[in-house]
C-alpha cells in the first residue's frame, strides 16, 4: 500500500484524465450489470407464454438492450483509451524525470553503476507505470466493484444460492497470496538481469573494435548469452508459478458454477425455483466469477509492475552528495581567482587521494599539474568544478566557497577539455556550439581556428556539417581533441581546465594548440594537466604531485634545475624523444 500511495503521487498531474476514464469505467460497469436483468426478463416473458402484450414488451426490452450495447461500445472505448493516454503521458514524464535526476547526481553515483542498467531503468522500468495505470489499477477497481455489485444483486435475489457462489473464494485468495510471494522476487531478479543484459550490450557495442581486434567475438557472444539466459530463467520461473495458478483459478471458478447449477437444480426440485431465476443466476454467475478471475490474473502483472517501480523509485530517492545548499547563491562575474585551502579527498574511506593540498591561482595565471599517474591531478580539477566536495578543507573561487554556490552558476564560468574526449552524435558545428547555444557561424569558425582544427574541417566534403558519428568515431583522435578545445574556446569562460589537451595530437598540431593556450592564458585562469611537459613550459606555476601531495612548485626553469620529481620526469621525456 505504501508503494501504491507513492505511485499515486507521481500521477497527480494526470488526475483529470484518470477521473474521466474512471467515470467511463463506472458507466460501463452499470451497463454490464443492467443487461442480464433485461435478458432474464425476456426469458420470463417467453416462459409465461407469448401474447400481443408479451411481444411488444419483449421488443421494448430488446430495444433497451440494443441501446445498452451501443452505449457499451462508446464507454468501452473511453474506458480503455483515456487511461492509456494518461498512463503513457505519465511514462513519458517519468522517463524524463528519472533521466533528469540521474544527470543531476554527483560523479560518485556513477562509480558502481552500469550505463546499460541505468538505461533499463529509464526506458524499461518506467514502462511498468503504463501497466499499472492503464491496466492493473483500473481493472482492479472495476473488477472489485463488479464483484461487490453482483454479490449484492445475487444475495437480494436468493441469499442461499448466492452463498454457494462464494465457496471457491477463500481458495482463490490463498492461491493468489502464494503466487504473490513466489512471483515478485522472480520479476525483481528478471528486471535486474535485463539491466545487466543492457549493460553488457552497451559495453560490447562501445568496444566492438577491441572485440574484433582481439578476436573475442565468441567469448562476448557467450557473455551476452549468459545475461540473456538469466532474464529467460527468471521469467520462466515466474511463468511456471503462473502456469499452475491460472488453471487452478479456472478450475475453482468452474467448480463454483457446477456447485451453483447442482444446488440450483435441487432448489428447483424442492422449492420450485423458476426458469427465470435460474437464467438470472447463470447470467450473473459469469459476471461474478469473471471479475474474480480477472483479479487473480492481475496478481502476476502487479508483481512485475511493482518490481519495475521499485527500481525506478530507488533511483529517484537517491540522495546525491553534491547538491545546491538551500541558501546557495549565483556566482557573480568573476576574475578567475582559484584557491585550494588544506584540501584532502578520498573516493573510498581510508584510501586518501589528496592530502592537505593548498595552492593559489591568480586571475590570468596558468597553473600546471604534473606527476606520475594516480597522484590526484584529475581529482584536483574535478574538485575545482565541484564534481566532488573535499573530504577536508575547501575550494574557493574569487573568495566564494564552492559549497555555497549553485552548481550551474559555477560551471557556467568554466570551460573544460577532458582527456577522454566525448563528442555527441551530430555535426562538427553542433559539437563546437554545444558549449554556447546560439553561437553564430563566425563564432564557431573563429573558435575552430584558435583550436587548430579549421584546416581539417575545410578539407572535409561537408565541412562544418560533417557528421562525427557516435562518440566522434568518424574523426581521428587528434581531430576529436581539437574539436573539444574549440568547444571550450567558444564558451569564453574565465576559467579554462585542460586535462591532457594535447595527448592525441602530433607535434605540429601540439605547437598550434600551445600557441592557442598561450594566447588564452593571459585573459583567463588555466588549470592544465600534462604528461607532455613541453605543453606547460610557459606555465606561471607548476605543481608537482606525488602520493596526493604537492612536493614541488615553481616555474619550469626553477624546477628543472633542482633535483627532484620534476627533473626526473623531464629526463625521462627527453630520453623518450631521442628514441
Amino acid at each position: 500500500m505504501k508503494l501504491l500511495w507513492r505511485i499515486a503521487g507521481e500521477a497527480k498531474r494526470y488526475k483529470g484524465l484518470l477521473i474521466l476514464g474512471g467515470l467511463a469505467t463506472l458507466a460501463l460497469l452499470a451497463v454490464n450489470l443492467m443487461a442480464p436483468r433485461y435478458l432474464s426478463q425476456i426469458t420470463g416473458i417467453v416462459e409465461g407464454g407469448i401474447d400481443s402484450y408479451g411481444v411488444s414488451e419483449a421488443m421494448r426490452l430488446a430495444l433497451i438492450l440494443l441501446a445498452l450495447y451501443v452505449g457499451r461500445i462508446i464507454l468501452r472505448f473511453m474506458a480503455s483509451y483515456i487511461p492509456h493516454v494518461a498512463a503513457w503521458r505519465l511514462v513519458e514524464d517519468m522517463r524524463v524525470r528519472v533521466y533528469d535526476r540521474i544527470q543531476s547526481y554527483s560523479m560518485r553515483f556513477f562509480h558502481d553503476k552500469q550505463t546499460g542498467d541505468l538505461m533499463s531503468r529509464v526506458v524499461n522500468d518506467t514502462g511498468t507505470f503504463e501497466l499499472l495505470y492503464a491496466h492493473i489499477i483500473p481493472e482492479t477497481i472495476t473488477n472489485s466493484l463488479m464483484l461487490i455489485a453482483v454479490t449484492i444483486i445475487l444475495v437480494m435475489r436468493d441469499a442461499q444460492l448466492a452463498l454457494m457462489t462464494a465457496i471457491p473464494i477463500p481458495f482463490i485468495l490463498i492461491s493468489a497470496w502464494i503466487l504473490m510471494k513466489k512471483v515478485r522476487p522472480m520479476f525483481r531478479k528478471m528486471q535486474k538481469s535485463l539491466g545487466a543484459l543492457n549493460s553488457q550490450l552497451q559495453d560490447n557495442f562501445s568496444g566492438v573494435q577491441e572485440i574484433q581486434a582481439f578476436c573475442q567475438q565468441e567469448k562476448e557472444s557467450k557473455n551476452v548469452f549468459g545475461k540473456a539466459n538469466d532474464v529467460t530463467v527468471y521469467m520462466l520461473r515466474a511463468l511456471k508459478y503462473s502456469a499452475v495458478f491460472h488453471p487452478s483459478v479456472e478450475f475453482l471458478t468452474s467448480l463454483g458454477t457446477v456447485i451453483v447449477v447442482g444446488f440450483g437444480g435441487w432448489m428447483a426440485y424442492t422449492r420450485g425455483l423458476g426458469l427465470e431465476d435460474m437464467v438470472f443466476f447463470l447470467l450473473y454467475l459469469g459476471m461474478f466469477y469473471g471479475p474474480l478471475t480477472g483479479l487473480a490474473n492481475l496478481v502476476e502483472g502487479a508483481q512485475n509492475a511493482f518490481a519495475g517501480t521499485e527500481r525506478v523509485l530507488e533511483v529517484m530517492d537517491y540522495e546525491s552528495e553534491i547538491k545546491d545548499a538551500p541558501d546557495a547563491e549565483d556566482l557573480p562575474e568573476i576574475k578567475g581567482h582559484i584557491e585550494f585551502r588544506n584540501v584532502s579527498f578520498n573516493y573510498i574511506d581510508g584510501v586518501p587521494v589528496l592530502n592537505d593540498v593548498s595552492f593559489e591561482a591568480k586571475p590570468g595565471q596558468m597553473i600546471a599539474l604534473v606527476g606520475p599517474t594516480g597522484v590526484g591531478k584529475t581529482t584536483m580539477i574535478q574538485l575545482a568544478a565541484r564534481f566532488y566536495d573535499p573530504t577536508e578543507g575547501a575550494v574557493f573561487v574569487d573568495g566564494h566557497d564552492l559549497r555555497g554556490i549553485k552548481q550551474n552558476s559555477l560551471r557556467s564560468r568554466i570551460s573544460m577539455v577532458l582527456q577522454d574526449t566525448f563528442l555527441f552524435n551530430g555535426t562538427i558545428a553542433a559539437n563546437i556550439a554545444y558549449a554556447k547555444p546560439g553561437a553564430t557561424e563566425s563564432d564557431i569558425v573563429e573558435a575552430s581556428k584558435v583550436a587548430g582544427i579549421y584546416d581539417d574541417i575545410m578539407e572535409m566534403p561537408d565541412k562544418y556539417n560533417t557528421e562525427v558519428g557516435e562518440r566522434g568515431l568518424r574523426l581521428s583522435g587528434g581531430q576529436k581533441q581539437r574539436v573539444a578545445i574549440a568547444r571550450a574556446v567558444l564558451r569564453d569562460a574565465p576559467i579554462l581546465i585542460l586535462d591532457e589537451a594535447t595527448a592525441s595530437v602530433d607535434m605540429q598540431t601540439e605547437a598550434q594548440i600551445q600557441r592557442a593556450i598561450h594566447s588564452l592564458s593571459g585573459s583567463r585562469t588555466v588549470l592544465a594537466i600534462a604528461h607532455r611537459l613541453s605543453t606547460i613550459r610557459n606555465a606561471d606555476l607548476i605543481l608537482v604531485l606525488e602520493e596526493g601531495r604537492i612536493v614541488q612548485r615553481g616555474t619550469h626553469e626553477k624546477l628543472v634545475a633542482v633535483p627532484g620529481v620534476y627533473q626526473e620526469l623531464c629526463k625521462v621525456q627527453e630520453q623518450g624523444a631521442r628514441i
